[in-house]
């Protein structure tokens, strides 16, 4: 839920310029700054900067973010690329600290539940949203009365938040990459397993205090810190010691009880009251489940057609700065974030802010890798999609042909918790730490589990012709266990050909194009766990979300299947315990897993195919 670097590093400042931690603005500067405190309506004082061109021409409406991140040493819009273009066009800019963090006051609660509005100075982050602009637009000379919101990760909560009631002069808000559901698809868990590096280390950094502080692990590779650390009930023990309410009520609230759905969009959202554009990166590693979900729920709804989605090839914020034509090894051909930033970004608020331009939005505007190109749809998934599953078989074959009475019924792997899967090659180093490569970890090269003999995998023959994936994927797996709990971690990737004469160094690559990670207890409820029996074979159902891909003629369609994927994801004890996060050293277990390819039990992946 990052969205930029932070102090004392000073990287990363291409994510998200708002936040840049540089010093004061050069006189040169287009715009003029100015610091002020903006009254709530319990009284509490928020700390914001208003930037207003040097040189204007007619009333302007304001551009609003809102964030946890710290807004006092921001540039000037013109010098950030992700708000250059709207800079060059000219806007207000507002940024401010939201309550309880950097020079705002108040408490900080994470993503605040919403007020109980049959109270007259209730507050949530809608309400303080509504009040600044309700200030605004009284103090700030030369508006045109018109408000737009943007902000990516937490900053993109924000804004969406703010749209759930908004203030009349709101007319349209961009969130970017916002967490939906934080125990089903974003930071801190995914299909109700435990998202643990980041977990531990984002309730460290927002709460240990006012300001953004990293944890000092004393070692540069966490893998070893985490596996020493031994079970969660170590980490409050040893460490926070019930100082920290985020890490107090993910011990709290190990299922998907109401703490979680109250915070959840799907129970906050109902219609789009203003236009709203919902923005993803494909390899967003972070918040990559929010703005999809976020987009599927409002548009149930949408009877205005206000509601629109945007995904590019990006990781979490990546369409914010640079030029977007590659993401770690892979290149695009082609600038992805110029093309947010100036043909869509920019068009949408000159529209609907200042009744610039046609208003002709694509419904869904999508970045299509493998051919690389841009793609625009009038719903999405798109109609022209069909699922087709391409099944498991024995002797790690792959094929849109289902299995047969001929094979071998299942392959097998023990899973050890005391040695566990790394989720990308060592070292790895502290998520928002000096060196990190957690930016691009999504696109790293599977190659380096291949041999691991707690990690299977399927494949096809090389493919004769392209093979198109746009829409939802659905990972369908039959599976048992020796232990009464496991976790199943799915990945799609896409095999480059072992000579691949383009660009040598990527010969064989293994490209993960959809992944996610089911936790075994919540398979026929997130609200209510079971544990599993021993043995049995079981339907594990595990979204692995949208794509838009193309799988080369000359490539080959890759399944990997495991049941640990460490530290991101927490060690499964594999022996059912009510909380994991109350589990001894003891329940550690290793266990036998099978995944089954019969005509009874067909794992299969459910592609979206296009023909």
């Amino acid at each position: 839920m990052k969205a930029i670097y932070l102090k004392p590093i000073l990287l990363l400042l291409v994510l998200l310029g708002t936040h840049d931690l540089f010093a004061q603005a050069p006189a040169d500067d287009k715009y003029n700054r100015k610091d002020t405190m903006i009254t709530m309506r319990d009284g509490i004082k928020l700390f914001t900067v208003i930037y207003t061109p040097k040189d204007k021409h007619g009333k302007l409406p304001f551009l609003i973010t809102r964030t946890p991140y710290g807004v006092a040493k921001s540039r000037s819009p013109e010098r950030n690329s992700y708000t250059r273009d709207l800079a060059e066009d000219g806007y207000i800019f507002v940024s401010q600290d939201i309550r309880g963090r950097y020079r705002s006051e108040g408490a900080f609660e994470m993503q605040r539940f919403s007020r109980d509005k049959s109270k007259p100075n209730s507050i949530d982050e809608s309400s303080d949203t509504y009040d600044t602009v309700d200030w605004l637009l009284r103090n700030v000379p030369d508006n045109n009365g018109k408000a737009g919101m943007y902000g990516i990760s937490y900053d993109g909560w924000t804004a969406l938040i703010g749209a759930t009631d908004p203030h009349p002069a709101i007319k349209a808000v961009s969130e970017q990459a916002t967490p939906s559901d934080m125990f089903l698809g974003d930071d801190f868990h995914h299909n109700g397993a435990f998202r643990l590096s980041y977990g531990f280390e984002y309730a460290f950094m927002e709460e240990a205090s006012k300001t953004d502080t990293l944890y000092q692990f004393g070692t540069y590779d966490t893998y070893d810190w985490y596996l020493k650390l031994g079970p969660l009930s170590n980490v409050n023990k040893k460490y926070f010691h019930n100082k920290l309410p985020s890490w107090n009520d993910f011990t709290k609230h190990p299922n998907y009880d109401s703490f979680w759905q109250k915070q959840a969009m799907k129970f906050r959202l109902d219609h789009p009251r203003i236009a709203i554009q919902h923005v993803a990166g494909w390899w967003d590693q972070e918040d990559f489940y929010g703005p999809q979900k976020a987009y599927e729920v409002l548009e149930k709804q949408d009877k205005n057609n206000q509601n629109y989605i945007v995904i590019g090839p990006w990781n979490h914020g990546g369409w914010a700065g640079g030029n977007g034509d590659k993401l770690g090894n892979i290149k695009f051909g082609t600038n992805t974030g110029v093309t947010f930033r100036k043909d869509v970004q920019a068009r949408w608020f000159a529209y609907y802010l200042k009744d610039k331009g046609d208003g002709k939005f694509a419904e869904a505007i999508t970045f299509q890798t493998g051919s690389n190109e841009w793609k625009n749809y009038n719903k999405w998934p798109p109609a022209e999609s069909k699922i087709k599953n391409i099944y498991f078989h024995s002797n790690g074959k792959l094929s849109f042909t289902a299995p047969t009475t001929a094979e071998k019924e299942a392959d097998s792997y023990v899973s050890d918790p005391a040695k566990p899967v790394p989720y990308r090659p060592r070292p790895i180093e502290e998520t928002y730490g000096p060196g990190s490569r957690w930016f691009t970890w999504l696109t790293e090269d599977q190659r380096f589990v291949d041999n691991r003999p707690d990690v299977l995998s399927w494949q096809t023959d090389t493919l004769t012709s392209d093979v198109t994936i746009t829409g939802n994927i659905l990972a369908k797996l039959y599976a048992s266990t020796t232990g009464s709990d496991a976790d199943w971690i799915v990945k799609l990737i896409d095999v480059y050909p072992a000579e691949y004469k383009k660009e040598l160094k990527m010969s064989g690559y293994e490209f993960m194009i959809a992944n996610d990670v089911f936790r075994g207890r919540f398979r026929n409820s997130f609200e209510k766990p079971e544990p599993i029996t021993p043995g049995k074979v079981e339907l594990y159902t595990i979204d692995l979300h949208g794509t838009n891909h193309v799988f080369k003629k000359g490539h080959r369609i890759m399944v990997q299947v495991q049941s640990t994927w460490f530290p991101i994801i927490d060690r499964n004890p594999q022996k059912y315990v009510p909380n994991i996060f109350e589990a001894k050293e003891s329940d550690y277990i290793p266990a036998t897993q099978k995944v089954y390819h019969t005509v009874k039990f067909a794992s299969a992946i459910a592609l979206p195919v296009v023909e």
